[in-house]
């Protein structure tokens, strides 16, 4: 069984080395120690969100502070493609679902999207509230899931916004996929980027999916304008708290992530 995960407060864990002390306190360190009652002897993973996992065994727990022996300093690649989940914001909590799911799936990075169509709307007091409970439930993915690196969550982006986004990826050797249900191209014949030799970024891959009213034909047509593909997950019509994870998963496949 895989050891679970704490996320580390402020600062690389690079530095670190076997046989090293680390100290997890702060809310953190009041979960291990203090609600899961993690003791002496026990195997947990703390990492920086950045890539870097240390292997430790709990040494000692005192009042919500539990000191670690590292035994093993692992620094995970980046990924050879950075895959984005554009998620529209959507009722019920449905966006924050799908969130989750294609976190814990392995999806890079979040952009919420204030599509035409979504009943949802992020102003003022609320957008922020909104942002941060999306931030949360990614922390939150990223520990069930045991993964390394936390997927940055973008600030939301307008219909116009998005399409700008989407012509920068594509000029820059990357490529932007729209779930649609009336597009002809299967999910699994979608051409996907590849890192280019010698480059220093990785392209990446906008994987784009709407509120539950759909995507207007509007913004279909100036995504595509700026270069992205529709594409059809299968025969059934998936809600937009199914359809992004699903995508995902499959993306993850042909991208050898799942190999």
């Amino acid at each position: 069984m895989s050891a679970p995960v704490f996320l580390a407060e402020g600062g690389a864990l690079g530095a670190l080395a076997p046989g090293d002390v680390y100290l997890l306190d702060g809310a953190e360190g009041r979960h291990a120690g203090v609600v899961q009652r993690r003791g002496p002897g026990e195997r947990l993973d703390v990492v920086d969100g950045a890539g870097t996992r240390l292997r430790c065994v709990v040494e000692s727990v005192d009042d919500g502070e539990v000191r670690l022996r590292v035994d093993e300093v692992v620094v995970e690649p980046a990924p050879d493609v950075v895959l984005t989940l554009v998620q529209a914001l959507a009722k019920g909590d449905r966006d924050e679902l799908a969130v989750e799911a294609a976190v814990e799936v392995g999806v890079d990075a979040v952009v919420p999207w204030q599509a035409d169509r979504s009943v949802v709307v992020w102003r003022g007091q609320r957008a922020a509230k909104s942002l941060a409970k999306w931030v949360a439930t990614v922390r939150s993915a990223v520990k069930q899931a045991r993964r390394a690196c936390l997927p940055p969550v973008a600030d939301p982006v307008t219909s116009r916004q998005l399409a700008v986004r989407v012509r920068e990826v594509v000029a820059t050797g990357g490529a932007a996929v729209v779930l649609h249900e009336d597009a002809t191209t299967p999910l699994a014949d979608v051409a996907l980027p590849s890192p280019a030799p010698g480059a220093v970024e990785s392209p990446a891959l906008l994987l784009v999916v709407g509120p539950e009213g759909g995507i207007s034909d509007a913004e279909v047509a100036a995504l595509e304008e700026a270069g992205a593909v529709t594409a059809r997950l299968g025969p059934h019509v998936l809600r937009t708290s199914t359809a992004g994870p699903v995508a995902v998963a499959l993306l993850s496949e042909r991208l050898g992530r799942w190999a």
